[in-house]
C-alpha cells in the first residue's frame, strides 16, 4: 500500500497518507487486543507466542520501537502482543510513529520513484532507505545494550 501510495501521490503526500493509515491500524488492533485479552492473542501467535510475550513484556518501548524497524517483521503479532501483553498504550503509541514513519516513508518513495525516475526521487530512496538501515541497527544494539545512546522516548513510562 505505501509503494500505491507513492506512485499515486508522490512522496510528501503519499507519507502523510501512508503514515496515518499505518499508525490508526496499528492503534486499532492494540485496542483490539486488549479486548480479546492475553489467551486469545497467544493461541492466535500460535507457536510464536512465547517469544513474542517474552520481547513485548520485559522491553515495551524497545521492543516496539526495534521490531518495527526491521524489515520482514510483520506488524499484526506486534499490534497485538502489545495490547495483550501490557506494553503501555503510551510505549505502544510513540514507539510506532517515531518507528513506522521512516519505513512508510522509504516504501513511499519507491513507488515514487517508479512513477518518477528521476535522480532526485532516487536520492530520496536511497536517503530513507540508508536511514531505516542506521535506525534498525541503532535500535538492536540499543536494546541489546550494546549502544552507547539510549533509543528516543525510551524514559516514557
Amino acid at each position: 500500500m505505501a509503494v500505491s501510495a507513492g506512485v499515486l501521490f508522490g512522496v510528501l503526500e503519499g507519507s502523510i497518507l501512508s503514515v496515518t493509515g499505518v499508525l490508526i491500524g496499528c492503534w486499532g488492533a492494540y485496542w483490539l487486543a486488549r479486548g480479546l485479552g492475553m489467551s486469545t492473542v497467544e493461541r492466535m501467535l500460535g507457536r510464536h507466542g512465547p517469544t513474542v510475550k517474552d520481547r513485548l513484556s520485559s522491553k515495551g518501548f524497545h521492543a516496539v520501537y526495534t521490531l518495527r524497524l526491521m524489515p520482514g517483521v510483520p506488524y499484526w503479532p506486534v499490534n497485538y502482543g502489545s495490547g495483550a501483553f501490557g506494553v503501555s498504550q503510551r510505549d505502544f503509541v510513540v514507539a510506532s510513529a517515531l518507528s513506522a514513519i521512516p519505513g512508510q516513508v522509504s516504501l513511499v518513495a519507491v513507488g515514487a520513484f517508479v512513477a518518477d525516475p528521476t535522480p532526485g526521487s532516487g536520492a530520496v530512496v536511497a536517503i530513507a532507505w540508508i536511514l531505516v538501515l542506521s535506525m534498525t541497527i541503532w535500535a538492536w544494539r540499543s536494546w541489546k545494550g550494546t549502544s552507547r545512546r539510549p533509543l528516543p522516548g525510551a524514559g516514557f513510562r
